[in-house]
This record gives C-alpha cells, structure tokens and sequence, in this order.
C-alpha cells in the first residue's frame, strides 16, 4: 500500500469529528463530537487491519456460546432464585429471560453480520449512537464479564470443596474458601462474615484461565470446546437419571404467595428472579467479542449466536423442572444447589459426576468471560478511549495479553473476597442495559442504512424484533434489586469522568492526525512529507468529503 493510500484510508476512519468549524457556538461544537459515529466502511477497515489471528469456526463460537451460557445459571443460580424469589415457578423466569435473550440474540447476529468487528454491543453503538454512548456500553461491558466471571468463580469454588469432600473425604477450612464479606439485604449494607479471609479457590482459578487465555485463542477455544462437552453430557445425565426422583407435591404451590417483599416470591418474584438469572444469558455476547478472530464472521456470528441461545434455554429449562421436583425449593439455597439435590435424593453414585461436571461448566464460563472483556478493553483502546498499552498485542500467541492480564486478576481478586448474591446482580442488570441498547442500534440502522449489506436479517418486519427485544430488556432492568441499580450508576459515573478528562481528549474519531478546519486556518500535518488527505465538510443536512492535497 502506498503512502497516499495509507493516509486516505486512516482519514477515512473518522466520521462528523471535524474541528470546530467557523460561527459554530462553543456547545454545539462539544455537544456534536459527543455522537460523533463511526462508518461502517470505517469498522470494515478496521475488520481487514486487525492484527488478531483469524482462527475460529462457526462450531468454535457455538461452544463458545454455550460454554458462557451454560454455568453459573444451572448449576449456582437455579438454586438460590428458586429458594429466595420465585420458587417452583423459576421455570417461569427462566423461559422470560430466554425469550428477553432470543430477541436480543435475534438482533446481535443482524448487527455482528454487519459489522464482524470486536467489542460486541460498545462498536454497534458507536456505529449507531455516537461516542459517549459507545463508552457508556463499553463501560458497562467492561463491568458486566469481570463481574460475571467472578460470580462463576465463587460458585466454582464452592463444587471443588463439595468434589473433595465426596471423593477423597478432605474438608477445606471456610476461612480459605468462602467470602469474608456478605450483604444484608434488610439492612442494604456489607457485613463482615466470622472467621472467613479469602476464597482461594475461587482465586487460583481465575489466575489458571487468565494464563490459558494470553496462549492463543485457537487453544483457548479447543479446550473450551472439550470442557462444554462434558459438561452438556454430565447435564443431560442429571436431568434423565434425576427425573425418576421427581415428586409433584414439591411443585406445590408453583407460585409461591408473595411475602410482602417486591423480588420474594408471587408475580413480582417470578420477574425479580428473572433480571437475576438473565446473567445466565450473557454467553452469546461473548461471540460477538471475537468477531476480529473469526474465519468468516458474516456467516458464522449468527449460527453461534443463535445457536448457543437455542441449546441452553432448553438445557435450562429442563434442568430447573427436575431440580424443583425432586427437592423443596426451600432447601435449594445453596451456591452449589445440583450437587445439594442429588445428596438429598439419594444418588450418591452421580455426586462425584455432577461435581466434575459443575467444576466444567463453571471453568468454561470463566474461560469465556475472560475472553471477552480484554477484546472490548482492546476495541476502545484502538478508538483512544482508553491507553494505547490496552490494545496491545502479543508478538507470539496473538492476543491482547496485557489486558487479558489486567482484567484476570482483578477478577481473581473480586471473586476472593465478594458474596456470589452481590456479583450475579451487578452482572445482570450490566447485560439488560446492554442488550436494551443493542436492540436501539438495530432501530437506527434499520434508518440510516437500509441498503447496509446484511447476512442475517432479524425477521418481523423492521420494528418487531428490536423495539420488543428493547421493551422486555427495560421492563427486566426496572425489576432488579435497587442496590444493584445504584452500583450500576454509580460505576457508569466512574466511567464517565474518566472519559471526560482522557476518553474525551483522546479519542481519534474526534482528534485525527491530520485536522484541517473548512477555512485552512488550522492544519495539523501527519509527516513532513506531501500527503493527501480527505477533508471533512460539514453542513446542515449531510457530510461532504473533498479531496485535498495537503502540504507539510
């Protein structure tokens, strides 16, 4: 490529970030770099250059898909929303946020087919919404796979204490192995758990993922795709050998009468279970985070997206009608609620299966949540949101190691000392914002592009998928816990003042090499050699671009 080819094509990268031009007021200046967008031929440029290795199959992102999917839902959270929200009818909350999740899916895979870039929900946005709303989503990505990986990782702990106690009869000391803080719900504050220091377990696998994840994405894929394969087999298992155990007295009453609390049983907990437990969801997003790493992302993003979606509902659905059918829901308020009900029903030879397939299941959950959230930390970094040191990428293995690095240990380090209830919450209600904005973008694009190129078209017409995939993600968000929503905007604050004194100033969008007002009063040159660039007009009504020859 030559030189003038290289210019026009990283000047082609910026959209309506133009400098201030003449008689424009001081805010509206501001107000139009906070939305300035990015092309879509500027993402599909981005798609060709991306260093990333190129390695993943339609059947790598299916496993993927459920590898995240497939988790902390079955074998952590079914237990506790059935025992503390909704009781028997958690079937119910489970089928709510799978269909909130298959219109969400539904519009994931239109925009991943359009534009197969990392960063998943934060580059759909900026390609429909503009810059501040792109960090704000990104933001909240960021928060929503470290959370949800320590989440799994709490419960992933507590089957490796229950595995050595069934196997080899070791018990671990709590004080090693359990959160030293817990939240009150009541009292809506943190208390200080007797005798508990750190949840090691929890800790030292978050640490072995994170290694696993800077080696390649290629092998963190083979592997994750071997762990998802026993672990559907060991589902499977449980569901068919558990449901000769099923008493339907245990069913009884299926909607339990509301106790006088919004999320404690009756309608109301049948819906606050489901903002909790769409968490369990999340796993389809994590394909779109490696849309840079896929062989052929236009084709394959879709099959993965809606084909782990697809799987795991039904795994879900089929897992909590014999869990609640063979124990009490009442008893079910365990971190590890499956390995619980066997022991209870008297299954002992399945005990150690179940733990194995749990301790799977939960490490492929980590594995692809951790996978995640570097890429969307790597996507804003190319923008200039963030350092450039985060979208560095590793000479070797090919992937973005120091963030990967980064985002493990503060994982490791959340999983150690927080309470599992605390972590799933914060985890949900980051994903419903996210899907709700997902759904936004497919609406506007739907507009402003048309004629877009599109492999996978959500069916319905061009309103029906995404205004109700919109409308069920906002009616579960409104549902969740209120300290869940206060952390939530109080991280989104943290987010935006960081994007006010760096994102902001940095951005590349709105702060190109090379600048040029419409008068030439103000030139910025790239190098001290002749380029040509292309100058950004802004009018009233469209964008203009006119070539320039531009001397140094």
């Amino acid at each position: 490529m030559n030189e003038k080819q290289v210019t026009k094509s990283r000047y082609s990268f910026y959209t309506s970030g133009a400098p201030r031009q003449p008689k424009e007021p001081t805010w509206k200046y501001h107000w139009r770099r906070l939305f300035t967008i990015k092309t879509l031929e500027s993402l599909e440029s981005d798609q060709e250059h991306s260093k990333l290795k190129k390695a993943l199959t339609a059947f790598d992102l299916t496993m993927i898909g459920i590898g995240n999917v497939i988790g902390a839902g079955i074998f952590v959270l079914t237990g506790v929303t059935a025992a503390t929200n909704a009781g028997p009818a958690i079937v119910i909350s489970f089928i709510i946020s799978g269909i909130a999740a298959a219109f969400a899916a539904l519009s994931y895979s239109e925009l991943a087919s359009m534009i197969p870039v990392s960063g998943s929900a934060y580059t759909y946005t900026y390609a429909t919404m503009g810059e501040v709303m792109a960090w704000i989503i990104g933001w909240d990505l960021i928060l929503e796979y470290l959370v949800g990986a320590a989440t799994v990782a709490v419960g992933w702990s507590k089957y490796f204490v229950i595995l050595f106690s069934d196997a080899f009869h070791v018990d671990f000391s709590e004080s090693w192995t359990k959160s030293p803080f817990s939240f009150n719900t009541d009292t809506q504050s943190f208390e200080r758990v007797p005798d508990a220091y750190f949840n090691l377990p929890a800790f030292i696998i978050s640490i072995i993922v994170t290694f696993l994840l800077i080696f390649g994405i290629k092998e963190s894929a083979r592997v994750n795709a071997i762990i998802v394969s026993v672990k559907i087999f060991i589902i499977v298992l449980f569901v068919l050998a558990a449901s000769t155990k099923i008493d339907p007295d245990n069913y009884k009453p299926f909607v339990p009468k509301n106790e006088g609390s919004f999320s404690k049983f009756g309608v109301s907990g049948i819906f606050s279970a489901a903002s909790i437990v769409f968490f369990s969801y999340i796993g389809f997003d994590s394909v779109s985070t490696t849309s840079q790493e896929v062989r052929n992302p236009q084709r394959d993003l879709p099959i993965g997206i809606i084909g782990s979606l697809g799987i795991s509902t039904v795994l879900y659905i089929a897992v909590c009608l014999v869990l609640t059918g063979i124990v009490p829901y009442t008893k079910l308020d365990d971190p590890a609620p499956i390995g619980l009900a066997v022991r209870d029903v008297g299954l002992r030879w399945l005990e150690i299966i179940v733990d194995i397939g749990a301790l799977a299941g939960l490490s492929s959950v980590i594995l692809t949540s951790l996978m995640g959230q570097p890429r969307i930390f790597y996507s804003m970094a190319s923008d200039g949101l963030f350092p450039k040191f985060a979208a560095k990428i590793h000479p070797k293995y090919r992937t973005p190691y120091i963030t990967t690095a980064l985002t493990g240990t503060i994982c490791a380090i959340a999983s150690a000392i927080l309470p599992i209830d605390v972590l799933a919450e914060l985890t949900s209600v980051g994903t419903l914002l996210a899907f709700f904005l997902v759904n936004i973008g497919v609406l506007i694009l739907r507009k402003t592009a048309p004629d877009a190129p599109r492999k996978f078209k959500a069916p319905g017409g061009p309103y029906f998928v995404p205004i109700t995939g919109a409308l069920l993600s906002l009616l579960l968000l409104v549902t969740a816990t209120k300290a869940s929503i206060e952390r939530l905007f109080i991280w989104m604050a943290i987010g935006l003042i960081i994007y006010a004194f760096y994102g902001r100033t940095h951005s590349k969008v709105n702060n190109p090499s090379v600048i040029e007002t419409i008068d030439g009063s103000q030139e910025k040159a790239i190098d001290s050699s002749n380029v040509n660039i292309e100058e950004v007009k802004v009018t009233d009504t469209n964008v203009e671009i006119i070539e320039k020859d531009i001397e140094s």
